[in-house]
């Protein structure tokens, strides 16, 4: 968390700026907020849109309208006229409130907040901007197969196609990262508040994934030698860190590297799966989840996570659901007027 919210160490602050603000009560924390001015959304989106996040709050409305209200100040004395949230720090980070689906655990780098938080956002005067659907397939106590008929099928399409499927090269970790980095910008750019990620972030990201990374969870599609698409999955950590009340780092970092090694997390989360604009709606990402699917299960993997998703994607949705994955959670992002 230290590094997150460094100005020096977080590469966003290359192209951004944020305040924290901490509410309390007779001495005592009771909720805190991040203000957060995004240069690259709104250059992109030529909008005047200010986000705020790490929103936490007691069950209070004038503790929650304090907090929104310095956040919506801050945004505003910056030109901003549109406040969204929540976002720590952009789309590219955790973001969303979770609005269905509070009966299960969070995932690795998924938010997640109480019931109450719906209610503190919509009195203040917010507004659903967009839903973030978040899905779940497999078992976690035994392994099921990718049905037939769809293992047949993303087959049938490789071969048709050209396409070769291979595993992350940690040999060549540098080289991979430098060309996921020239697709990932161009398969996210037409979605809804997109923000691209820059080399420096994207660099940042792989440094943090390194240690933890399973070469065979990180698909690569091929065409005629040249990079189209390619998924990342993770080993979810919450499953150890869940278990470290204390929050410090030893000894379950040592917990976290024997769990690995011994192949006891029983489940993923689908990161991050991008296809090359012009491979996109050929059956591409039906390949990469296959692939993420299959290579889970051999190392004793058996359910999974895979999302956030817009709302309002439907290849990627269509592609989820034709594994037979299931929505399981929603997420929100929030707008209010300034």
């Amino acid at each position: 968390m230290a590094t997150l919210l460094s100005r020096t160490k977080n590469p966003f602050f290359k192209h951004g700026e944020a305040e924290y603000f901490i509410a309390e009560r007779n001495s005592e924390p009771v909720g805190r907020i991040a203000a957060i001015s995004n240069r690259l959304h709104n250059e992109t989106h030529g909008d005047g849109v200010g986000f705020f996040g790490f929103f936490e709050s007691i069950d209070d409305q004038a503790v929650a309208d304090a907090l929104l209200e310095a956040a919506s100040g801050w945004c505003r004395a910056r030109g901003h006229n549109v406040l969204r949230g929540p976002a720590s720090f952009s789309v590219n980070d955790e973001c969303g409130l979770l609005v269905e689906g509070f009966d299960t655990p969070p995932t690795l780098m998924m938010p997640h907040n109480p019931p109450y938080y719906i209610g503190l956002l919509e009195r203040a005067g917010f507004h659903k901007a967009k839903d973030l659907w978040v899905y779940q397939g497999g078992r976690e106590d035994h392994y099921v197969p990718v049905p037939e008929r769809l293992a047949r099928a993303t087959e049938l399409i490789r071969q048709r196609q050209g396409i070769v499927l291979r595993s992350l090269n940690m040999e060549d970790f540098e080289g991979e990262v430098a060309r996921i980095k020239e697709l990932y910008n161009a398969a996210w750019e037409k979605n809804w508040g997109f923000v691209p990620m820059t080399e420096h972030e994207i660099d940042h990201l792989a440094e943090q994934f390194k240690p933890v990374v399973i070469p065979e969870l990180v698909p690569i599609a091929e065409k005629d030698g040249k990079l189209i698409g390619f998924g990342i999955a993770l080993p979810d950590l919450n499953v150890v860190f869940r278990r470290n009340r204390s929050g410090r780092l030893f000894p379950v970092v040592l917990q976290l590297l024997w769990a690995l090694k011994m192949k006891r997390i029983r489940r993923a989360r689908i990161l991050l799966l991008g296809v090359h604009p012009g491979f996109q709606g050929k059956g591409v990402d039906a390949m990469l989840y296959h692939w993420i699917w299959t290579r889970s299960g051999e190392r004793g993997i058996y359910w999974g996570e895979a999302g956030w998703i817009l709302e309002d994607n439907p290849a990627m949705n269509a592609g989820l659901e034709k594994m037979t994955f299931k929505v399981y959670k929603t997420y929100r992002l929030y707008d209010r007027e300034l």
